[in-house]
């Protein structure tokens, strides 16, 4: 099973699409505050249409937090434009988590600089656009993970 850490997600659908996401890969939420929304937030739960209360998600004050309470062993891999590594040169394996920034300032500069040999990119042809909706990032590497995990 996958992790999805979104850190300070602002946009509801976006976060909805993702929960959607997740329940169908069979993969844990993790949201990192402060949230730009409320979980009770109607466009939030649209997007997740009449999934939401199936999908496994967990709330964070910090980063920090989440880090203390999972697995010593666990590895994260943190998804910005800021490196040249893609996403497909890593080898995925199950429990890995998946760390992903809000939608407009993607992840702290301060956790890439703390963990530059695990960032990742989705690279892109082009430089007309800055990145790509994050529930699409999301679902492009989950199901590239999915995908080496099930089919070694």
């Amino acid at each position: 099973m996958f992790h999805i850490v979104l850190i300070e997600p602002e946009i509801p659908p976006n976060t909805g699409n993702i929960g959607r996401l997740c329940l169908a890969a069979g993969a844990t939420l993790h949201l990192v505050g402060p949230l730009g929304f409320s979980l009770d937030d109607r466009s939030l739960k649209r997007a997740g249409l009449d999934y939401w209360a199936e999908v496994d998600v967990r709330e964070w004050d910090s980063f920090e937090s989440l880090q203390s309470e999972a697995a010593a062993e666990s590895r994260y891999f943190f998804l910005t434009t800021k490196t040249e590594r893609a996403y497909w040169s890593t080898e995925f394996r199950d429990g890995d988590y998946l760390v992903f920034g809000s939608e407009t300032r993607g992840l702290p500069e301060s956790l890439l600089a703390a963990n530059e040999s695990t960032c990742l990119t989705i690279p892109q042809k082009g430089s007309f656009v800055r990145s790509l909706n994050l529930a699409t990032a999301v679902g492009i590497v989950l199901y590239e993970g999915m995908r080496q995990v099930e089919n070694p």
